[in-house]
């Protein structure tokens, strides 16, 4: 056993807990049962398929409010793995479903069976007819979708609030709509074609001419019956009308019969039955869509009114002077968004009626946004609007800042709302359409009937379609609460039907809390007809039961998830899975998402409970360990949640009074350390990769994997023993080496100035000249331990760096320059909580720059560029995200290139300081996508601005990166 060996117990939940109705029985805690688990793990090999029971649980749960656990977890890797599981399920009797964001609000990516996760494996993007089409694998996000199309001025019809992690897939299966879709620019109307999987195995492409052909050889049942249904709707001329009818509004509630009308063929019947089935009739392998024009001139306002109603009779306007989108939003979702960054804080004291609509306009080009403007402005006048708050402008603008934080209040609406919940609660989203003349008297009675049950619900939507979103918040653990949930959807769900003949869903999809009320909204006929669908397509019922077609009235009420605190800094979490694209660690172990999950399944149980256990030792290596500590998370979370935060005190607390004291040694030491490391690297070149290698295992293995760096081949040379010369008189700024800059030279390929040399020179070249303390060494931006949760090193090292800067800067005089962005955000936000009250006061008084907004704001304006290279592809760090100077390193890098390429799946490296040689997989895995895009093609230079993380692409990539100040010298180099 190693000598350092963490303790799962550590992290046991201390509270005494009852067990919650909903926790994972302890028959499970085994994971999945045999014979499942063999002979799948046959059929499919075993790192395809997962069967611990942290896996299932991790699983269990999506955005929605339901919770089912699945009895496995697949992970298929091609079409032949989609075929051979549903040969599997059909002949074992078993049932499958499809799995890939876990975005969806209605419980449709959950399975009580065998779970198929189809994001790992599934994604990518070929742009076809120079943008006018695009060929798009079901597990690519739209938003990394759209980042590809936008260099060809295009984008996809469908645009919904959770484009940053919903998959095309989901997108396709649910008919999601969003902003600006309406019925116009959905995937019914903007795919192209098709391919998918029939329950069968039999695969369909829609777009081969011969399809129908091949469709009708290996599936003359389907083709028949799919035939007969089509004749029975069209001689049905009530029914026909009234198909058409349902869809003038948006409607995803049941399947598209629609599709029997706009289709002659079996293949085309098909391919319009696939949207909106909700993997209910097939796996979507392909999608190819016609895209849109991406429109780049845009004018938008949020215009507030006294009340919702007043909001909702202002629509009609908008929409006849031509606005894309009209979102509103009630006083309810205002207040809680200021939650999200960048939301005006005043707006927490908006009176409680206070409604508000965000109005945009998008045109192709300068005259017709000035006739946007012109017709916008006709219809504000005699609006009755109010500014009940100073920020409230209730003015068009064109100014981006302005108009991405208006979006930004508006997408967060699910998030902001459901993040300030009472804790404990469980939340509730709903989606309805009406005709959009009906949309202010819907409001009214909503908000009535929200009265009448005790619910204080937040609303908002797509005005501009009369399609309202609105959230209830309730505790699942009380059958009280249920009961009240019950009544209200019972009554909501007749108002909206008989009231206004309106949609129960209109984007986010039937799921499993509207399919007891399908019957209600389409009429008997109707429902049966959809029933026989799913009949002849999958007539074992393999695929997705209870999704969209269940006979039980009270479906909805069965699998409600209980929400049992957490941490404090992760409780609001809603489940939502924003966060999971941006994580490093997506592809090997868990996501945020997963990890609050998993914790949230501890609490359920009963204390020592072997579930309880099972989950403990699973979860050290797959989520505190394997977490890069970057909180990206927290920049993708509406609410700030940060994840990375949570599990860097995990490991904090999991420390042994022993190791924090050593930790505290080496800080107090660190002058000698810094030494060591550096003379240790220096004699590397030496003793050669493959001896180091061997030593440096073994001492993981002796110590602790979590705190032995394991020697990489791709580590350089040491940095020269002196720093440049410098002078304090004249100095325009205080340059900070970082301690990884004064241990780690340059790539070992580069020709020219280390890095300090080249930021030294550069400045004097700008005219600003630097000056490097003569006493740096021994300091640090205190990472090293605040990654690791070393609390008392951590506090050590922050408070000696603050002391230091503020007397090196002469008490905040001169900007404080830090050439590594990690350490910029160390320094200039991440120390704080760790500083005595006499240094916060210090601190407030430092001006921390990094050196990409050093370089980009105060030196390039002075410098001239002598010589380009030819291209530059950039990594920008998760650090900048963080500081907001990504543009910095763009603008810097464009200056010293003819060509700068920021790949569309640039990412966190994760090897987050020495991380990734203390779990090199999790590096391999976090830039597995972005170093294939990179590699793709070559370019003249690979630029980043943070060593370690240049390390880490240096070994993902082959190539050697190197920071854009030492691009930026060669540039401008006499």
């Amino acid at each position: 056993m190693p000598l350092l060996e963490p303790k799962p117990e550590a992290l046991r939940p201390g509270a005494a807990r009852s067990a919650s109705h909903d926790r994972v029985l302890d028959g499970r805690a085994a994971g999945t049962p045999e014979p499942l688990r063999g002979e799948l793990t046959e059929l499919l090999g075993p790192e395809k398929v997962l069967w611990k029971v942290s896996d299932l649980v991790k699983y269990a749960s999506d955005a929605s409010p339901y919770r089912f656990v699945p009895q496995v977890v697949v992970v298929p890797e091609d079409i032949d793995d989609i075929s051979a599981i549903l040969s599997y399920a059909h002949g074992k009797g078993r049932e499958v479903v499809f799995r890939a964001a876990g975005t969806s609000l209605n419980g449709q990516a959950q399975g009580e069976d065998i779970l198929v996760d189809v994001r790992h494996h599934w994604t990518g993007i070929e742009v076809l007819d120079d943008g006018a089409q695009a060929r798009i694998r079901p597990g690519t996000t739209v938003m990394r979708a759209n980042a590809t199309l936008a260099r060809y001025g295009r984008l996809l019809g469908p645009d919904p609030a959770s484009a940053i992690a919903c998959t095309i897939g989901g997108v396709v299966a649910n008919n999601a709509s969003g902003m600006t879709a309406g019925t116009t620019r959905n995937s019914y109307r903007t795919v192209s074609s098709l391919t998918f999987v029939l329950p069968s195995g039999t695969v369909v492409d829609t777009a081969d001419p011969a399809a129908d052909e091949l469709l009708a050889h290996a599936e003359p049942r389907l083709c028949e019956g799919l035939l007969a249904l089509k004749a029975e709707i069209e001689s049905d001329a009530e029914l026909t009308a009234r198909i058409r009818a349902k869809y003038e509004i948006k409607n995803t509630n049941g399947y598209r019969l629609d599709a029997f009308l706009d289709g002659s063929t079996p293949v085309q019947i098909l391919r319009g039955l696939m949207v909106g089935s909700e993997g209910t009739f097939g796996f979507i392998s392909e999608v190819v869509f016609d895209t849109l024009t991406l429109d780049r001139k845009v004018s938008s306002a949020l215009l507030f009114f006294p009340s919702l109603t007043a909001a909702a009779a202002a629509v009609p306007r908008f929409n006849e002077a031509g606005a894309i989108a009209v979102e509103l939003m009630d006083g309810n979702t205002l207040r809680a968004s200021v939650s999200v960054q960048g939301v005006p804080a005043d707006w927490a004291e908006l009176p409680k009626e206070t409604a508000a609509l965000l109005v945009e306009f998008r045109a192709p080009d300068e005259p017709g946004q000035e006739a946007y403007e012109r017709a916008a402005a006709a219809a504000v006048e005699g609006l009755d609007l109010v500014a009940p708050v100073a920020s409230v402008t209730n003015e068009f603008t064109r100014e981006a800042k302005a108009i991405s934080g208006y979006w930004k209040a508006r997408k967060a609406f699910v998030t902001a709302v459901g993040g300030s919940r009472p804790s404990g609660t469980t939340l509730i989203t709903e989606d309805f359409a009406v005709p959009p003349s009906l949309l202010a008297d819907a409001c009214e009675s909503l908000l009535r009937l929200q009265a009448e049950h005790g619910f204080e619900a937040a609303v908002a939507g797509h005005a501009a379609h009369g399609n309202l979103h609105f959230l209830l918040a309730f505790d699942a653990a009380k059958p009280s609460d249920v009961d009240r949930y019950a009544a209200f959807m019972d009554d909501f769900c007749r108002l909206t039907v008989e009231r206004f003949d309106g949609s129960l869903k209109a984007e986010h999809a039937t799921g499993r809390n509207i399919a007891p009320f399908l019957e209600l909204e389409w009429g008997p006929k109707a429902t049966e007809l959809m029933w026989r669908t799913k009949q002849v397509i999958d007539p074992d019922g393999v695929l997705a039961p209870r999704i969209v077609l269940d006979r039980d009235p009270k479906a909805h009420l069965r699998g409600l998830k209980t929400i049992p605190e957490v941490e404090l800094i992760a409780d609001p979490c809603i489940e939502c899975g924003f966060c999971e694209p941006t994580c490093p660690s997506e592809d090997l172990t868990t996501t945020p998402r997963q990890r609050i999950v998993l914790r949230r399944e501890m609490m359920r149980q009963p204390n020592d409970s072997p579930v309880e256990t099972a989950l403990l030792d699973a979860y050290g290596y797959d989520a505190v360990d394997t977490c890069a500590g970057d909180s990206t998370c927290k920049l993708a979370c509406p609410v700030g949640i940060d994840t990375g935060a949570m599990m860097k005190d995990f490991r904090h607390q999991r420390h042994s009074p022993r190791e924090e004291r050593i930790a505290a040694l080496t800080a107090k030491n660190f002058k000698a350390v810094e030494a060591s490391a550096r003379l240790a690297v220096a004699a590397a070149d030496r003793i050669g990769d493959r001896l180091l290698e061997t030593v440096t295992g073994l001492a993981r293995k002796a110590v602790r994997p979590d705190l032995v760096p394991e020697w990489l081949p791709e580590i350089p040379g040491a940095a020269a023993r002196k720093l440049p010369r410098t002078s304090r008189v004249g100095a325009s700024a205080v340059y900070y080496p970082a301690c990884v800059n004064r241990i780690f030279g340059g790539p070992d390929g580069h020709r020219g100035p280390s890095l300090p040399q080249a930021v030294v020179s550069v400045s004097a070249r700008a005219g600003k000249p630097v000056w490097i303390p003569e006493d740096v060494a021994g300091t640090c931006c205190a990472t090293i331990w605040h990654s690791k949760g070393y609390d008392e090193g951590n506090a050590v090292m922050a408070n000696r760096i603050v002391e230091a800067a503020w007397g090196w800067t002469a008490g905040g005089k001169l900007p404080l320059v830090v050439d590594a962005s990690s350490c910029t955000l160390g320094i200039a936000h991440e120390v704080v909580p760790y500083l005595t009250e006499d240094n916060r006061e210090l601190h407030r008084e430092l001006t921390v720059v990094d050196s990409l907004v050093w370089a980009a704001d105060e030196l390039l304006p002075e410098l001239t560029i002598l010589r380009r290279t030819g291209s530059a592809v950039l990594h920008p760090t998760c650090s900048m995200q963080h500081l907001g100077d990504v543009e910095q390193l763009r603008t810097v890098a464009e200056a010293c290139a003819e060509e700068v390429v920021v790949p569309d799946d640039a990412g966190c490296c994760a090897f987050a300081g020495d991380r990734g040689m203390l779990h090199k997989e999790l590096t391999a895995s976090a830039t597995a996508k972005e170093a294939a895009e990179v590699n793709s093609r070559e370019y003249d230079a690979y630029l980043s601005a943070n060593r370690m993380c240049e390390i880490g692409m240096d070994r993902a990539t082959g190539r050697e990166y190197h920071s854009v100040l030492m691009e930026l010298e060669r540039a401008t180099r006499p």
